[in-house]
């Protein structure tokens, strides 16, 4: 069974930095690129990054290059979105996705809140 758990979310303040994480079970994950959304309350869904299976091909939202980097440790499954220079635009509900034999798999998500 797919699953992907992210955590790493919390209250910040503004400027501050946070790390996600997204572990993967149940696919093999090294084959699988992941993405990573966003969503805020009466917002749109946005696609913060993606990262390719290998890693070696990078994207990301615009509103947040320089400030936001996709990595991930196939050996351990886990896709992480290391974000600094927060600001309060930036307060959503942050999840991983990817497709696996054509469903969409994504996780329950991880509040980060930007304020002061």
């Amino acid at each position: 069974q797919v699953q992907l758990v992210e955590s790493g979310g919390g209250l910040v303040q503004p400027g501050g930095s946070l790390r996600l994480s997204c572990v993967a079970s149940g696919f093999t994950f090294r084959s699988y690129f992941m993405k990573c959304y966003r969503q805020a309350p009466g917002k749109e869904r946005e696609r913060v990054a993606f990262i390719s299976a290998t890693g070696g091909s990078t994207s990301y939202i615009e509103s947040m290059k320089g400030r936001v980097t996709i990595s991930r440790d196939n050996a351990k499954n886990t896709v992480y979105l290391q974000m600094n220079s927060l600001k309060p635009e930036d307060t959503a509900v942050y999840y991983c996705s990817t497709l696996v034999g054509g469903t969409v798999a994504r996780g329950q998500g991880t509040q980060v809140t930007v304020s002061s």
